[in-house]
């Protein structure tokens, strides 16, 4: 795809990149295919190949408004173009560009732009969300449905039992806690650390460190993202030199970034080399286990098992079908599942901005997921776990519970 950069993006880091991306782009269309807005609407706008065109247009100087706006909020940034696409176009990177660009170029009404904020503010601040998070289960029951679906019923006492520290050979690993993973589900991380103390494994968190940045990245403010991860390399880097094997995701979506962290600050001279350090060492849960004896886990009865693989685990990471063989081997049976590239519609903060189409999504892929009876439904990130549970008649958890017997 020829370019021709408008003065204020050329020679610029962030003009190379993209037109690098767009350059590589031949035009064939193949991403379309597995494009979850595509399928849904079937406008040419709505999927990759016909955001990049508006991307392109909008980087050489083309004025870019509403439309412009409307088709690029309505990407998931799932990245099943990227693992369709033959040519190798890094659409992620780019349509955060485009976004960013845009967000500069042509600002949001000031509604849009108190909501964003407040949404980037509170999710990401777990002193502000979990107090928040409790009234509104506190109320839940008297709010209209179309609020109650965002909150999910309180965690029971049950499932905050208290993590063992391992008493093994001295393995360390560290665990990010997330912004709201702890309140929605505590035991997920409490979980993950039973399970690798009984492999010999220490899993600890740093003091310090807090949201991976992922929120504030895919809603256009880089700037806050950058520092969200210079805050948490700077929390766990004691811990790199002294030697800790990895850096453990129980969240896909934030591994994703993480692992990411080298590139969005390669241009940081007093960070560029830290970032590639911690991109280096983190790994998502199932990576750790599935290089581990652990035949002597699970007691407990096999159960049937939908498994929904994240976008940030499949498409992301390029993690696939490691936490499937890894229950499968602890005899569990795992059902196939329809269309299990597609996204389940939650995306970050997906959910709350395009509620209609992440239903729709929702609804195609929980029809996926229950069609031969499971008992359970599994997956490895916290947004799909609420998303999916909030309209499942099937439990939704996380897949380290079937582990944790």
């Amino acid at each position: 795809m020829q370019t021709r950069l408008a003065d204020f993006l050329r020679a610029s880091p962030q003009g190379e990149e993209a037109e690098a991306i767009l350059r590589s782009c031949v035009h064939c269309g193949f991403c379309n295919a597995t494009c979850p807005t595509y399928q849904l609407l079937g406008d040419e706008l709505d999927g990759p190949r016909g955001r990049i065109y508006l991307i392109k247009q909008m980087l050489e100087g083309q004025p870019a408004g509403d439309v412009t706006r409307r088709h690029l909020d309505r990407c998931l940034t799932c990245r099943n173009c990227e693992t369709t696409c033959p040519s190798g176009v890094q659409y992620g990177r780019l349509i955060d560009i485009g976004r960013e660009v845009m967000e500069k170029l042509s600002p949001r009404p000031l509604p849009e732009r108190l909501l964003r904020a407040g949404l980037r503010r509170t999710l990401t601040t777990p002193a502000v969300f979990t107090p928040l998070l409790k009234l509104g289960q506190g109320v839940r029951g008297a709010l209209p449905a179309v609020l109650r679906e965002h909150i999910p019923p309180p965690v029971s006492p049950l499932s905050r039992a208290a993590a063992t520290r391992a008493d093994g050979d001295g393995r360390r690993m560290l665990v990010l806690e997330g912004c709201v993973q702890p309140a929605l589900a505590p035991e997920t991380n409490a979980a993950a650390t039973r399970v690798l103390a009984r492999l010999g494994i220490e899993l600890f968190a740093a003091p310090g460190a807090g949201c991976c940045g992922a929120i504030d990245q895919h809603l256009a403010a880089p700037e806050a993202a950058r520092a969200a991860m210079r805050r948490n390399i700077d929390a766990w880097w004691p811990h790199v030199e002294a030697g800790v094997e990895a850096i453990v995701m129980t969240a896909s979506g934030c591994g994703s970034l993480v692992k990411d962290y080298g590139h969005h600050l390669r241009d940081d001279l007093a960070y560029a080399e830290k970032a590639a350090r911690v991109s280096a060492l983190t790994r998502d849960l199932g990576e750790i286990l599935a290089r581990e004896d652990l035949s002597g886990l699970r007691a407990g009865p096999a159960r049937r098992v939908a498994f929904h693989p994240p976008c940030s685990l499949q498409h992301g990471q390029r993690v696939r079908g490691v936490i499937e063989t890894i229950l499968a081997g602890l005899g569990h049976e795992l059902l196939a599942v329809a269309e299990a590239h597609l996204c389940c519609g939650s995306a970050g903060t997906y959910s709350l901005s395009q509620p209609e189409l992440a239903g729709r999504l929702r609804e195609r892929k929980l029809a996926h997921l229950t069609a031969r009876g499971p008992e359970l439904i599994a997956t490895a990130n916290i947004g799909c776990q609420s998303h999916l549970a909030a309209a499942s008649g099937v439990p939704v958890v996380h897949w380290i519970s079937l582990l944790d017997l």
